[in-house]
């Protein structure tokens, strides 16, 4: 089994678009959620939203975003930063020894659009020739591939919240068994009105509209619903001994990869499910549950998500937990991209010296109570980091990280 070495990563978030903002924005615990009256304007309960800001899609011409959804943009740029990162130039991962996995569950809004002329214009003519490609759950993939020219694994995993957990886990396997030799790999979300429809329609969403930087609360006690975010977050793995031969800069190591399913309900996560991927993740890492010093949360500030994912950490670790945060608290759900983004936000936070927050958590309720929560930013970084995902369905992806 060969090792993976963390080169390079990549982020478009409600953050920030560049490594030195997200990571002021985390360990001064600034959230990135607003109020979008447009959304109460449409029959919304809650205008609770991340919002992605002065982001420049001209990296790519009109005819290349012509059949790209503007999350597949940002996956670019993410991708086209942490190749940087990683000292790759676009001759190093043109062979069939590179390849892409991103997780993605949805492209509602390019659906919508195609949908709506149609009606508008009254033939399918209309709809133009980049949609089909912009509709595709598969588009980050497809497009990434033919702008970067790789030649190797190139798919898109779909497992609704834990999608880019899976991708990276299942990136790594693929490195880690020889099949590869590098992978760049990550998630993303979409952020419109189109998308989330549905989720509000549900109540899912916390109702704090006054005050939007303080609406995302895991694992408090007063903590009402999730609030929907995304952008994009890509990861550049490398078989760890051809990174250090070709004198790369080696950030992290992903040490181990659990899964599971809950095998019971579609939205109601079960108290065993995530405690059976982390114990996964350790058991291939080598690490005991006592060797891990940060947990980067799935919690996504709804009552029940948040007290089951505490059940499963007191299963797992005892008493005794690791220091324990969801950067959800600044980010909200990212929904399809979060189980990448807890990666690229750990390695920043490795990177630059500081575990960020727990923002808004001011008492535990008696199920989440336990947990040792950060409540104001440590001066040092991880080492030893295990980060949680979870999906509708019951889907489960924990990921170990380990950083010098």
């Amino acid at each position: 089994m060969y090792r993976v070495a963390i080169t390079g990563v990549g982020i478009v978030s409600c953050l920030g678009n560049d490594l030195q903002t997200v990571g002021k924005a985390l360990r001064e615990g600034q959230s990135g959620i607003v109020a979008d009256p447009q959304r109460l304007e449409l029959g919304f309960r809650s205008s609770l939203t991340g919002r992605i800001a002065n982001f420049d899609p001209s990296i790519l011409s009109r005819k290349q975003r012509k059949s790209m959804p503007e999350f597949a943009v940002w996956s670019y740029a993410t991708a086209r930063d942490a190749l940087a990162m990683a000292g790759l130039s676009a001759a190093a991962i043109d062979n069939d020894q590179t390849g892409l996995i991103y997780g993605c569950d949805s492209s509602c809004l390019a659906a919508i659009e195609q949908v709506d002329t149609l009606r508008e214009k009254g033939e399918t003519k209309a709809i133009g020739s980049g949609q089909i490609f912009r509709s595709m759950t598969s588009s980050i993939t497809m497009n990434l591939n033919t702008l970067l020219q790789t030649k190797g694994a190139c798919w898109s995993l779909s497992s609704a919240c834990s999608s880019g957990g899976h991708a990276i886990g299942q990136s790594a396997d693929l490195i880690r068994l020889g099949r590869q030799e590098r992978m760049i790999c990550g998630g993303a979300q979409e952020v419109n009105w189109q998308s989330m429809c549905s989720f509000d329609g549900l109540g899912a969403f916390s109702m704090r509209l006054e005050e939007p930087a303080a609406a995302c609360r895991p694992f408090d006690a007063d903590r009402d619903g999730l609030v929907p975010s995304g952008g994009a977050a890509t990861v550049v793995l490398e078989r760890y001994d051809l990174a250090e031969q070709r004198g790369a800069k080696i950030y992290g190591e992903l040490l181990g990869y659990g899964f599971s399913s809950d095998g019971s309900q579609l939205s109601v996560p079960s108290d065993d499910g995530l405690y059976r991927a982390m114990k996964s993740a350790l058991e291939q890492s080598g690490l005991s549950a006592g060797e891990i010093d940060y947990l980067c949360a799935h919690a996504t500030s709804t009552p029940a998500g948040d007290a089951a994912e505490a059940a499963n950490i007191r299963k797992l670790f005892g008493a005794q937990t690791p220091l324990v945060s969801s950067l959800k608290s600044m980010t909200g759900h990212e929904l399809w991209m979060s189980g990448a983004s807890q990666v690229v936000y750990s390695t920043i936070m490795a990177e630059q010296g500081f575990i960020a927050p727990n923002i808004n958590y001011r008492q535990p309720s008696e199920a989440t109570a336990g947990l040792n929560i950060i409540r104001e930013t440590i001066p040092s970084g991880p080492k030893k980091v295990l980060c949680n995902s979870a999906g509708f369905g019951g889907t489960n992806s924990s990921l170990v990280l380990a950083f010098s």
